[in-house]
């Protein structure tokens, strides 16, 4: 199972830090969060970025392995 960190407003819609999901890729991941998360997630979850080891998941053909840690980030704002 892949492991998930949410952060900021995505921690908060889906009112927990971590998780871990059987995904075999980042399309079946955001399916999976949309089924345990509900619709207001996945409101948040179209304005996130994904964030595979580090590495930006843009395209929801990406593979994911069971070894893998999914970062779900909110738009940050700075000044």
């Amino acid at each position: 199972m892949a492991s998930l960190r949410f952060f900021a407003g995505a921690a908060e819609a889906a009112q927990a830090d971590t998780a871990s999901l059987d995904a075999g890729t980042i399309g079946e991941l955001r399916a999976e969060l949309g089924e345990r998360y509900g619709s207001e997630f996945m409101r948040v979850l179209t304005l996130c970025s994904l964030l595979v080891n580090g590495a930006r998941a843009s395209d929801d053909t990406v593979a994911l392995a069971p070894t893998d840690t999914v970062d779900v980030l909110p738009p940050f704002a700075g000044g």
